[in-house]
């Protein structure tokens, strides 16, 4: 066997889906990435303009880089039993089911650096941790096409999929699989979308995505936005729950073993536990990403529309935390559930921010 086939072989035994690429990106792919930055759909995703160069040509960095070998670990694993006690309401993305992706994946990418290295080759691996379009890779490697919901699908695992890639000093294959676009004239996952962040044209405003509103943005949910999150806790995924490849996917990566508290978590942990305690309990997850404090913001959230008057005491307990972005929300959830009595300390937060929406809540109440 010659060095490609024998890294696809052990990227295969691996349990991965595997596919190989040219480094250089076809121009259409490039430009798109720039036109869709230029139109701002990337929100406050900063680090997606950045290192462009790199983004949109590894050889800017690497310069030895010739292929890239992109590999797949299929996430369409059954659900777990749900535990018993605590207040598990909310819906996590199914890949946060599963210890953090990156962790999981990153020593298997590492003997494949190991064996490419004995091979005479250079390489260097990632699992979404650096400025690279993987997705963009997948599909010029054939390994599947770029839906309508923004994801990369396949018939089989559907968009159920865990991408890295491996740069390697390797030539390219001479011929690329191509792999035709199967959306046909389906539309379900653009109509699926209660908050319209889909465009229809593979891509996506993550302005309105609910992913990016719970997992990626930092501060205030903007009220406007709460209605159209409706019990989604972490992550989204109706676009794929709606999309007819996903509906016999099952299959999943040897590596990923859902846990029940990752995909029912108990919401108060998220008031009750300190941060410490929070990182400690959710360490090797994605729940780190957006912390115990924006976890808290979403299970608000979350409560607010479900409407449940049962649970307003943790929406109170909401409104003592020690953070001002949890009290901001909690003010809010405390007023869609008809509890204005337990803003009115608020008037009073040192935290200007919460003070203001405490006001602006009981002011326009009052206006009603």
């Amino acid at each position: 066997m010659n060095a490609a086939e024998i890294l696809t072989q052990a990227a295969q035994q691996q349990g991965f889906l595997t596919a190989w690429a040219e480094v250089e990106l076809p121009q259409d792919t490039r430009e798109r990435y720039r036109d869709w930055l230029a139109q701002g759909r990337q929100a406050e995703m900063a680090y997606l303009t950045q290192n462009l160069g790199t983004r949109l040509n590894p050889r800017s960095r690497f310069a030895w880089t010739k292929s890239v070998l992109v590999l797949a670990a299929p996430h369409a694993y059954p659900p777990p039993e749900r535990p018993p006690g605590g207040i598990r309401l909310g819906r996590v993305a199914r890949y946060a089911w599963v210890r953090d992706y990156h962790l999981l994946i990153q020593p298997y990418l590492q003997d494949l650096e190991r064996l490419a290295q004995s091979l005479g080759l250079q390489a260097k691996g990632y699992v979404d941790t650096g400025p690279l379009s993987e997705r963009s890779y997948a599909a010029w490697g054939g390994l599947g096409w770029i839906g309508r919901n923004a994801m990369l699908m396949r018939m089989g695992e559907g968009t159920y999929l865990t991408l890295a890639v491996l740069l390697t000093s390797l030539p390219a294959p001479v011929e690329q699989a191509h792999y035709p676009n199967r959306c046909g004239t389906c539309r379900r996952c653009v109509a699926g979308c209660p908050t319209g962040a889909l465009l229809g044209d593979g891509t996506l405003d993550s302005s309105r995505c609910i992913s990016y509103w719970t997992i990626e943005h930092r501060g205030l949910i903007p009220p406007d936005c709460w209605a159209g999150m409706g019990d989604w806790l972490f992550g989204c995924d109706i676009c794929q729950e709606v999309c007819p490849w996903n509906r016999k996917a099952q299959a999943f990566w040897q590596g990923f073993v859902p846990e029940p508290e990752l995909a029912y978590p108990n919401l108060e942990d998220f008031f009750y536990l300190s941060s410490k305690a929070f990182q400690r309990k959710y360490a090797g997850t994605v729940f780190l990403r957006p912390g115990r404090t924006r976890m808290a913001r979403n299970a608000l959230v979350v409560l607010a529309n479900l409407g449940n008057p049962d649970y307003l005491p943790l929406v109170r307990q909401g409104a003592r935390d020690v953070n001002p972005l949890v009290r901001a929300t909690a003010a809010e959830a405390l007023a869609r559930l008809g509890n204005w009595d337990s803003i009115i300390p608020l008037l009073q937060d040192p935290e200007p921010l919460v003070a203001g929406v405490a006001r602006a809540l009981l002011e326009g109440q009052g206006a009603q």
